[in-house]
């Protein structure tokens, strides 16, 4: 049974009704971030019920030493992990004496939490009769400003019900926090410094190793009735980890007490006097005032949802699902910083190390490309080309040579810091992901210049691996690829994997094409390039012979590629005649038998059909869809977009409806029930791809695009919109046809069914 206690609506996330039960998923599910930090949703208060507390700030982690039986050559040195940053948002309070606590209470009533994506605003509130008999209500609104990205903002509002009240605000940051997740309980924060001065406080902590600074701060105001009341707190407490105030407010029966509280982070990345910086944004934010940075965070969600928006009308959970996904996508990476990227769990947990895996760039980009500045997209591809030194070495360590380059599974800085063996070693189509990132870009933004600038570099190192990593086969007088994990890491170990063959075919030959490109029309950076990799005549003759035989396996039978080479010895079970009772497999059975079973986690061979449609023919992607499909158990977050925008190709419209709803409200209905680890951001964009490419059926094809859009019989109409070389189109699909628009006054042609329309 999928958890349901989300309530439908087209722009909020909203809970009602106190159930300690859902504690951890809603944290999760009702997180906030703003692209440089983010914040699980974890009471202000202190709750004594089972949390996960978060706090996370962009780009700074810890090597955390890999955890294994033994060491193997090539192994990571240790699993990198973004780190539980320091406690700003908490808030003690004492009411009558008693320490407030949700989980004590003997009533909570009209408890609600709603996340309104369209204002980037998290509100909370209920009624709570503590065991002393004191009534109160509570009303706290809660948002990491997009306006000031340092800073975060409380407002913490207390009505006394049935008498007066005696309420002590005993706000703090703590320093002393741990991950959920530490290999070996290690400490991952030594804290420095800490300073107060009137109703501001700072803790300065460390990383260990890392030696990232952070200052955690805070301010506080307290209001009586709305008016500013000036007071300073009557006590403090101070550790080396952790300081906090209390500040004191009699209330009359029936008045409000609110506690402003102004926190956040200013990190070594950005200042190199973090505490001064501390408090010059508090004095910003000051100056700002919470009212007026309240409006302008509604305004910044305003002009992001004016761009990046998708509208279903007459699907309310289909019209939430979306905008909960592209709405967490924007908490999580903004395009600001190219030493950033996006962690498949953004801001909102810790699973997976919070690092940058292959899914920015088969996901990701997309989504970046077509709802921002074309600027956006350009500094995720500098990110791979910023850790191009890193890549060669991490192929180094595994034996290649002469400049190949092996981009990690996982990484932060550019090192690999992926520690299970079939994944670290073998899972090397991750290199090919990002090789088409850089074709994708060109593709659809027309920017060449990339390419001559960094990108051909990057390309070259790849080429260069699977160039060594083919092995020529004499009893097949072909090269093959041996002893690799495909996309479906329920096979590992195996030989010729189609995807990573067809890929590596790929890369070698666009490469091989833009070096030609480059050296006739950018004959000067051919020759710094030339320069620094030390390309010749011999090399490239190889590798394109290396590119001209590579072996696909194939089946004669069945009319389509192999997975790989051995998948037909398996015993052909369709996932629909297996037991229900054995799902998901990945939960119920040994890895020993997912191993042996012919079931796959997401989509492979059909991931190259996604990558390279245009050059298989539509029968070819139709026999495909339906060998593969029916062993496909869906147990990655990746996989249902692909398969949602295949089906909608092929016309299969319940099929595609069914996998959009699987991916647009994989966390909302916690499919697998596992939502308090954290929410799944980066198969979010593929969420978005789904409606876009699936049901708009847009493409790009000979710098023109093309829709060929489809409607689900369960929606009246949707529309979206995308940045198509500074021109924004919008599109808008109903039953009745495809109205396309554009916003600005030039004039584009697109090509809608076949047919060229000028818009």
């Amino acid at each position: 049974m999928n958890q349901d206690y989300i309530k439908p609506d087209n722009w909020s996330i909203i809970e009602e009704g106190f159930d300690a039960e859902n504690v951890k998923s809603s944290e999760s599910l009702f997180s906030i971030g703003n692209g440089a930090m983010g914040q699980r949703a974890n009471f202000e208060e202190h709750y004594s019920g089972a949390t996960f507390q978060g706090s996370y700030i962009a780009g700074i982690y810890y090597p955390d030493k890999t955890k294994v039986g033994w060491w193997k050559n090539g192994y990571p040195e240790y699993f990198a992990k973004v780190l539980n940053a320091p406690n700003w948002i908490g808030i003690d309070i004492e009411i009558n004496g008693e320490n407030f606590d949700l989980a004590t209470c003997s009533s909570v009533q009209n408890f609600r939490r709603e996340l309104n994506m369209k204002e980037g605003i998290y509100y909370r509130s209920f009624e709570a009769t503590l065991t002393n008999g004191t009534e109160i209500k509570v009303s706290v609104r809660r948002f990491l400003s997009l306006d000031v990205d340092e800073v975060g903002c409380i407002n913490y509002e207390i009505t006394a019900l049935n008498s007066d009240a005696k309420i002590a605000f005993k706000p703090y940051l703590d320093a002393g926090v741990h991950n959920e997740d530490a290999n070996w309980e290690e400490k991952f924060w030594e804290p420095i410094k800490v300073k107060h001065n009137g109703n501001e406080a700072f803790i300065t902590a460390r990383t260990f190793k890392t030696h990232f600074t952070a200052t955690t701060f805070m301010q506080n105001s307290i209001l009586l009735e709305g008016s500013n009341l000036s007071i300073a707190p009557v006590s403090m407490q101070e550790t080396n980890e952790k300081i906090q105030f209390c500040y004191e407010v009699a209330v009359a029966k029936g008045q409000t007490t609110t506690l402003q509280k102004i926190g956040g982070y200013t990190v070594s990345m950005n200042h190199e006097n973090t505490v001064k910086a501390a408090e010059n944004v508090i004095a910003k934010a000051l100056e700002i005032g919470m009212s007026q940075l309240t409006e302008n965070q509604k305004v910044a969600w305003a002009k992001i949802w004016e761009m990046s928006d998708i509208t279903i009308d007459g699907d309310v959970k289909a019209q939430q699902g979306i905008r909960f996904n592209i709405f967490q996508l924007n908490q999580t990476y903004l395009g600001k910083d190219s030493r950033l990227n996006i962690g498949p769990k953004g801001f909102t947990g810790e699973k997976y190390g919070g690092s940058t895996y292959w899914d920015t760039e088969a996901y990701c980009i997309p989504f970046y490309m077509a709802t921002k500045d074309q600027q956006v997209a350009r500094n995720l591809l500098a990110y791979r080309y910023n850790q191009l030194d890193k890549a060669i070495e991490n192929a180094e360590k595994l034996g290649f040579k002469n400049g190949a380059a092996l981009y990690p599974m996982v990484t932060m800085n550019g090192e690999e810091c992926h520690n299970e063996w079939e994944i670290t070693f073998e899972e090397i189509h991750r290199n090919g992901a990002i090789a088409f990132a850089i074709y994708n870009y060109y593709r659809f933004t027309g920017d060449y210049s990339y390419i001559p600038e960094k990108g051909l570099e990057v390309l070259i190192g790849i080429a260069r691996f699977w160039h060594q990593r083919a092995t020529f086969s004499s009893h097949k007088n072909k090269y093959v690829i041996l002893g690799v994990t495909g996309p479906n890491e329920y096979e590992n170990n195996v030989n010729n994997n189609f995807y990573t063959n067809y890929i590596a075919k790929w890369c070698i030959q666009y490469t091989l094409e833009q070096i030609e490109k480059t050296a006739c029309e950018y004959p000067e950076d051919y020759v710094r390039i030339n320069r620094k990799v030390q390309l010749d005549a011999t090399e490239m003759a190889a590798m394109k012979k290396v590119a001209d035989n590579m072996y696909f396996p194939y089946s004669e039978e069945h009319g389509v590629y192999l997975q790989q080479d051995g998948f037909l010895d398996k015993e052909l079970i369709t996932v629909a005649n297996l037991d229900q009772s054995q799902r998901p497999i990945n939960q119920k059975w040994s890895w020993d038998r997912i191993l042996r079973s012919p079931y796959i986690k997401q989509a492979d061979t059909l991931q190259g059909f996604y990558f390279f449609e245009d050059h298989f023919t539509r029968e070819e992607l139709e026999k495909h869809f339906d060998f593969y499909e029916p062993f496909t158990v869906h147990e990655s977050s990746l996989s249902p977009c692909v398969h949602s925008i295949q089906a909608a190709l092929l016309d299969r419209m319940e099929q595609a409806y069914t996998f959009y709803l699987r991916t647009s409200r994989l966390d909302l209905d916690d499919y697998n029930k596992e939502v308090e680890e954290g929410l799944h951001i980066t198969s979010m964009a593929g969420t978005w791809m789904s409606i876009v490419e699936g049901f708009g059926g847009m493409r790009v094809k000979n710098n023109q695009l093309h829709f060929e859009p489809k409607i689900p019989k369960e929606w009246r109409g949707y529309s979206f919109k995308v940045n198509f070389r500074n021109a924004i189109v919008k599109v808008q699909v109903n039953h009745n046809g495809t109205d396309i628009s554009i916003d600005g006054n030039q004039n584009v042609e697109v090509i809608v069914n076949g047919t060229p329309q000028l818009v």
